[in-house]
This record gives structure tokens, C-alpha cells and sequence, in this order.
């Protein structure tokens, strides 16, 4: 399979060209892509390449067997493996799936003060073990999450380049609408991009076979591969109380109102059951957690009630292969978009709006009909973001931007399956510009 352009090259290039540059780790869920990016890069920057797999190799676990230091560690890799080279300036040591040894962790401050050879860290369940590997190399690496390909990632593959990312952008700042066959044609190709996720496996197979053939089996596969992980990483935890909150996500996003319910989980189910389940699997890099604020209100962070919140698939192509098959008729089909009541465009624009490093939060007022979807802040202002299956109107945000009592309200964002238009301080985009909202709101 041809390699994807992935964001994270230009990321890994940057951090080459740093002269203190620090050991790297690299997060991110199974299938992201991570591996073969790193390899990619290392093709291209190192004469030698040491690549570990601590899960399929676990005899370099022994690599500590004589302490921590850059010169034992080379010296059992190299007795393991005689035939590797290490060149000192031109050697990038990868260390892959660190999650079943993070011990070598430990390592990174020696390989620091080295300097001769650089290092990758990856791992497929890395957020999991992530407190205690940071807890052991803290101040000696630099972290980098890493995600399925985005929309923009989805084009590139398809053959555009960033000149036409920079048309779309150029719209949305200019408020003009695209002209209807170029909106009809992004909004199929969104279409696509939903319906296959951004793991790059699933997207080379699309890609190469110019079809949808055998791209479901291949997401059904990782889904029960996540619930393999969960049986097998998941210490200290109920493994089944885990894959019965991943199970009851596209239930709970069914719902009109889709705060998470425990109850959808099992009967009587309670917070105290589960809730350690549900951070496991958002440290996995697995779901998506969309918080309730207190109040509209800046600033975001201590305006959180904790109790209240909605979960989302990382990957919306995993939400869409999670469905009933008749639903999947339906949307492969473009006879329902609005399926599931929208759950599909807010599934996309939790996973646009993390890729793009926004916190996930939201508002539903306590015995009222207002509720917004997502926000973002400006310098000055707070955003509400509403996601629209159709074109239908806004009136809780209407009601936010209008209302006194709301007075770090000033402006909305919409997108819907319509144009790009602006009325009454509410700026209307199509879903498929959600990726470039970061870009929008920096050069607006």
C-alpha cells in the first residue's frame, strides 16, 4: 500500500531540525497510522534505523538487565541483534508498543544526555500507561498525540493539494458560497470520509480498490480488536463493564438528549460502576468525552460539571460500522442523513474539533428546551458551535447571542449540509469545512 501524507511528517521533520531536540513519544490509538509514519520519516532522515516491537520482540526486554544507561542499552540490543548498526548522528532508535515494557522509559533521560542517537517512542495503548511512563521520564521527552486522518488528510489522499484547503478557507473568510457543483462534490466526498473513518489502513484500501469493498469488514475487526485490548490491558478494571460502555455508545447518541446514561448500560448501573471504565477508554485514545459546563460562560476550564457529559466514537467510521445494518443501508445509501438524529455529524464534529485540539464541552440548561452542542472562545468571546444534519434553525443559540445574561456570547457558528452564508452574528458553514475552523477563527 502507497504511503498517505500524513500531518505529522511535517511535526517529525520540525522536530529533526531541533538541535535540543528531546526523546519523542508519540500517542495515539490502534490503527492511527503511527508506525508507518515514523517509519516514513525515518527513511528519509537516518543511515541506520534500530526498530524494536516489544510485543512481537520481547526478548528486548532484557535491553535493562544492566541499568538505564544509552551505552548498555546498546550493548544487549547489539548482542541480541549483531547485524544492527548504530551510527553515531545518523541512528534513530524506535521503540514500538512501549505500553508492554514501560520501563524503557526510564531510559530517556540517559539517551538525553547521550546525544548521540535519536528516539521514537510509540504505542497503541500508550494514554493508558501514560501516567506512569510520564511520571518516569518527566522533563526528558517530548509528547505528541497523534489521530486518524482528518478531512484534510482524506483530500490529500485523494489527490488535492493545499491549494485548494486554502480556496475553502479563503470562502469561509469571505463569507461567499461555493459554487453549488463544487458543494455538491466536497459534500460527497464528505459523505465518503464519514462512512470510512480516518484510519489509514481502511482509507489505502478505499483508495486502491476505487470502491467500499471490504472496508466494514475491516472496521468491524478493529472494533473487536478494541475489545480484545480491553480484556488484555485493562488491569485493575471489570473488562466486561468496559466493553458494555463501548457497546451502548451508538445507543446513547440515538437519544434526543445524549448525555451519557448508565442506565443504557445495564439496569441499575451507577457512576461509581463504570465511570473508571469510561476514562479507560478515552485514555485509549478509543472515545471522545464531551463535558457540560456549569454555565456558558468564560473561562471554560473550572466551569465543568463533572456528572454530566456525552461520549463519542474517536472515529466516525467506527460509529458508522457500529450501526444496525439497516442504518448502514441508509446512510451509504444517502436516504437519511439525519439518522440516529444526528449523531453522525456530532460524532464528526467531536472528532474535527479534538484533531484540531479544542476541548469537548457543551450546554444543556436544567428544565429548559436550551441546549447547545459544542463551544469554542476567541480571545474575548465564547462560541457556541451547533452541528445541523439539515439546514434547521438556531434557536438556542439565537437566544444565547441575544440574551443579556449571556454577555460572553457575541457570535454563533453553524454547520449544516447547506452553503456557507452569515446572518444575525451566526456564521453558516458546510460540515466539510469544520476541519479549517482552527485556521478560521486565527485569521478572522
Amino acid at each position: 500500500m502507497r504511503y498517505l501524507k500524513r500531518k505529522i511528517d511535517d511535526r517529525l521533520f520540525q522536530w529533526k531540525n531541533t538541535p535540543e531536540r528531546y526523546p519523542l513519544i508519540i500517542k495515539g490509538a490502534r490503527q492511527v497510522g503511527k508506525t508507518e509514519s515514523i517509519r516514513h520519516f525515518a527513511a528519509s532522515n537516518y543511515d541506520s534505523i534500530i526498530e524494536i516491537n516489544f510485543i512481537t520482540s520481547p526478548e528486548y526486554r532484557a535491553v535493562i538487565e544492566d541499568g538505564f544507561s544509552a551505552d548498555s542499552i546498546i550493548r544487549i540490543i547489539s548482542r541480541i541483534n549483531p547485524s544492527l548498526r548504530f551510527i553515531p548522528g545518523r541512528t534513530l532508535l524506535f521503540f514500538d508498543e512501549i505500553q508492554a515494557f514501560p520501563e524503557i522509559a526510564t531510559s530517556l533521560k540517559f539517551f538525553r544526555e547521550d546525544g548521540r542517537y535519536d528516539v521514537i517512542c510509540s504505542g497503541s495503548l500508550l494514554g493508558v500507561q501514560y501516567h506512569h511512563i510520564d511520571s518516569i521520564s518527566v522533563g526528558n521527552k517530548t509528547d505528541f498525540q497523534m489521530y486518524s486522518m482528518d478531512f484534510e488528510e482524506f483530500l490529500w489522499a485523494n489527490g488535492y493539494d493545499d491549494s485548494v484547503v486554502d480556496e475553502m478557507l479563503q470562502n469561509m473568510l469571505e463569507g461567499q458560497c461555493f459554487v453549488s457543483a463544487i458543494h455538491e462534490h466536497y459534500s460527497r466526498l464528505f459523505l465518503e470520509y464519514c462512512i470510512l473513518g480516518g484510519m489509514p489502513k481502511i482509507i489505502s484500501t478505499y483508495m486502491e480498490q476505487g470502491s467500499f469493498e471490504g472496508t466494514l469488514d475491516l472496521q468491524r475487526q478493529l472494533l473487536l480488536d478494541y475489545e480484545s485490548d480491553a480484556r488484555k490491558y485493562a488491569e485493575g478494571l471489570d473488562q466486561a463493564k468496559i466493553i458494555s460502555v463501548f457497546r451502548s455508545i451508538p445507543a446513547q447518541l440515538a437519544k434526543e438528549n445524549k448525555k451519557f446514561q448508565y442506565a443504557q448500560i445495564a439496569r441499575g448501573a451507577r457512576a461509581k460502576d463504570y465511570l473508571g471504565c469510561i476514562e479507560w477508554l478515552e485514555d485509549a485514545g478509543i472515545i471522545n468525552i464531551c463535558r457540560c459546563m456549569s454555565f456558558p460562560e468564560l473561562p471554560i476550564k473550572g466551569n465543568i460539571d463533572e456528572t454530566k457529559f456525552k461520549v463519542y466514537f474517536a472515529d466516525t467510521g467506527l460509529l458508522v460500522a457500529s450501526l444496525d445494518d439497516e442504518s448502514q443501508i441508509d446512510i451509504r445509501a444517502k436516504r437519511n442523513l439525519g439518522v440516529y438524529k444526528g449523531a453522525l455529524y456530532e460524532n464528526f464534529a467531536a472528532e474535527a474539533l479534538t484533531k484540531q485540539g479544542y476541548p469537548l464541552v457543551y450546554y444543556k440548561k436544567e428544565n429548559s428546551q436550551l441546549e447547545e452542542d459544542f463551544f469554542i472562545r476567541s480571545a474575548s468571546e465564547l462560541l457556541p458551535v451547533e452541528i445541523k444534519a439539515g439546514n434547521g434553525q438556531t434557536k438556542s443559540m439565537t437566544q444565547l447571542i441575544r440574551s443579556e445574561h449571556y454577555p460572553d456570547i457575541r457570535h454563533g457558528l453553524k454547520f449544516t449540509s447547506g452553503n456557507i452564508g452569515i446572518t444575525d452574528s451566526v456564521f453558516t458553514f458546510p460540515h466539510y469545512c469544520l476541519f479549517l475552523l482552527k485556521r478560521y477563527m486565527a485569521e478572522r
